[in-house]
């Protein structure tokens, strides 16, 4: 049989049908590649693409796959009633219908991952769940982005055009038709079990998602290699925290552990109020008071009200989130847990008890509420906020029902998330001059949320660069200084703690914020009114969001023990004070001058991160600090694994 009659055969269609789904999702990793430019062109050279491009061969042919399983069977089956009229026509659709549903989550990850930092997983159908407005968040995205949309026309186009279908009777004699069938299925049974497994060797276990960093040099470059049905199908029924049993118990816990025994302190403030201000994306880069450095010392930033409240806090050079989306923000901030794998909110581990601000003061004769200006069930915030003692939410609903004629209800909605951040402030601030005292209030901002939406009266009034991002953000420390304006004036605010902190960081332009832990870097702000925090940069000290429970309990004099993956930042030593974040599968730990990356078997980088901004230098293997650090990142991750998994995240009273 020669070549030209091989391809209408069923295994010779199939092979070359599957080679160009290959070549096209090979070509939707070039427009995914092209649209994260700045992110991914600067780290490049011709030994790395030839390494993302064997990385992506592999996960591409996985998904593939996987994907096509059913079009395989049915197109091998060795069955004759296949050459019935109509049925290979039915395969060209589920053929091209279920590629192009790939395609197209390929294609809407070259954009969401400039905001998550990794390929889409299972967790996404979670994370959105209670969201009415998706409809039209994808709908405006595709607007936005419609030059993606005339890609996905294309792609889809070849997938069609290039459909091969067998032709009857190219075997030959009918008992030729059975055998070859069956051969073919024995030979491509196997292949694709091995295509599936992503390795021909034996004994070696399927390729899985944290594979992707073997064939880069940063976890962020994974995402090139990987594709986002890949991602979805590994995804599916993870068990997002496994116990690595890397130590012993008692080693565990001489090398980390998570319990904060409190000890009195004459900087403790006593029953003060609190204030907490998760802002919505506002990233460290927009602040100029961290950025004097930058553009030769003519940096600004887009936040002149946050840039003067600075000066009068005690804020740090070195500061982190511990995840990357909003909701990996309010356990961190309010519970000390940082989110490792996945974010905490979507875990079974949602049912363990927890503690937060709210609860541990709650004794102490505190109220507490949390405002958010998203529909009530958003993000899954009402939820968690009630675990963790929060004595009221307060949300879009409640903000519509308001008689003050200064409200306008839906007419203040942005379109997609949430109120705008000025007047929802000031309700916040309405309530919050009812409560008695003392309090705990804490906010979540929106305004400065993807698609950046300002209210209609404030176009062209806030500075403006090379990202959407700047004008949304100048918006939301407008509606801050206003807060803040009023705020002054009331009884309670001389006797308050003021944190400012960022969900996370977004969209990037210069290239230190760009790299695997510029991506993290957000404002730590603690501002007292009455002077009673001294005002500084601290330079000596890393900071990360889950300090701020820590450090809180600490000003405010709490005094029983308690379980929080971070440290007062006020009362612990300078070279103790550590971060840490999950990347893209890989786990960074931030101490002294150097960041770690493991993969969870091996330390895969080690970069002086304070002198080394852009991470340039590997030092893996030629640093002293690696030993000591590996350890201790070992035991972090153990303490959190099991208990996530025991149902520990509180200290039990005996």
């Amino acid at each position: 049989m020669n070549i030209s009659r091989f391809k209408y055969t069923p295994v010779g269609a199939a092979l070359i049908n599957m080679v160009t789904a290959l070549v096209v999702y090979m070509l939707s990793r070039v427009v995914f590649f092209l649209v994260n430019w700045s992110t991914f062109a600067p780290y490049m050279s011709w030994k790395l693409a030839g390494s993302m491009l064997h990385g992506g061969l592999v996960f591409d042919t996985s998904a593939l796959l996987y994907i096509n399983a059913l079009y395989l069977a049915l197109t091998l089956l060795p069955v004759p009633c296949k050459e019935k009229p109509g049925f290979y026509q039915g395969l060209k659709w589920l053929y091209v219908l279920t590629n192009s549903l790939g395609l197209a989550a390929n294609l809407i990850d070259s954009v969401y991952v400039q905001y998550t930092g990794r390929r889409t997983t299972m967790s996404v159908f979670s994370e959105f769940a209670h969201e009415d407005n998706i409809a039209s968040i994808i709908f405006g995205e595709t607007c936005n982005h419609w030059y993606l949309l005339l890609v996905m026309v294309m792609m889809v186009a070849i997938l069609w055009i290039c459909f091969v279908k067998p032709r009857e009777g190219v075997w030959g004699a009918r008992w030729h038709y059975y055998v070859l069938q069956v051969v073919s299925m024995l030979v491509v049974a196997p292949a694709a079990i091995i295509g599936v497994r992503g390795s021909a060797t034996a004994g070696t276990k399927p390729i899985t998602i944290n594979n992707a960093n073997a064939f880069v040099n940063r976890p962020i470059e994974g995402t090139v290699v990987l594709n986002t049905p890949f991602t979805l199908i590994r995804s599916i029924g993870h068990k997002a925290f496994a116990d690595p049993h890397y130590m012993p118990q008692e080693a565990m816990r001489r090398a980390f552990d998570p319990v904060v025994v409190p000890r009195p302190d004459e900087r403790s403030q006593g029953r003060k109020n609190v204030v907490i201000f998760i802002v919505e994306s506002m990233g460290k880069e927009y602040i100029g008071a961290y950025n004097r450095h930058l553009e030769g010392g003519r940096y600004k930033g887009y936040m002149p009200f946050v840039d003067s409240l600075v000066k009068r806090s005690l804020t740090f050079q070195y500061s982190y989130a511990n995840g990357r989306k909003s909701m990996d923000a309010m356990p961190s901030v309010l519970s000390g847990l940082p989110m490792m794998v996945e974010p905490f909110f979507l875990t079974p581990a949602t049912l363990n008890d927890v503690q937060g601000v709210p609860s541990m003061l709650k004794p102490l004769g505190y109220y507490s509420c949390f405002f958010h200006g998203g529909h009530n069930i958003s993000m899954g915030f009402n939820a968690f906020a009630r675990d963790i003692g929060y004595d009221r939410y307060v949300g879009l609903n409640e903000y519509c029902r308001s008689k003050n004629p200064a409200y306008h209800g839906m007419d203040d909605f942005d379109g997609k998330w949430a109120i705008y951040d000025e007047p929802f402030l000031q309700f916040m601030l309405d309530n919050v001059n009812q409560f008695r005292q003392p309090f705990v209030a804490t906010v979540f901002t929106a305004s400065s949320h993807e698609p950046f939406h300002i209210p209609d009266k404030y176009k062209g009034v806030f500075k403006e660069g090379k990202l959407p991002i700047y004008k949304s953000i100048g918006y939301t420390d407008m509606s801050l200084r206003r807060f803040f304006e009023r705020a002054s004036r009331q009884p309670w605010y001389r006797n308050t703690i003021f944190v400012l902190v960022a969900d996370h960081a977004s969209l990037s332009e210069h290239a230190e914020y760009k790299t695997d832990l510029g991506h993290y870097s957000v404002p730590i702000i603690f501002f007292t009114p009455d002077g009673s925090l001294k005002p500084a940069m601290r330079t000596d000290v890393i900071a990360q969001q889950t300090d701020i429970m820590p450090t809180l309990m600490h000003l405010l004099g709490y005094d029983k023990p308690y379980v929080a993956f971070g440290c007062d930042l006020l009362s612990t030593p300078p070279r103790d004070t550590w971060a840490f974040n999950y990347n893209n599968g890989v786990f960074q730990y931030m101490r002294g001058d150097y960041m770690m990356q493991f993969d969870g078997q091996r330390v895969t980088a080690m970069y002086r991160f304070k002198t080394d901004p852009l991470l340039r230098h590997n030092l893996a293997g030629r640093v002293k600090e690696q030993a000591a650090m590996e350890v201790t990142l070992k035991a972090l991750i153990q303490q959190y694994m099991q208990r996530m998994n025991h149902n520990e995240l509180v200290v039990r009273r005996r």
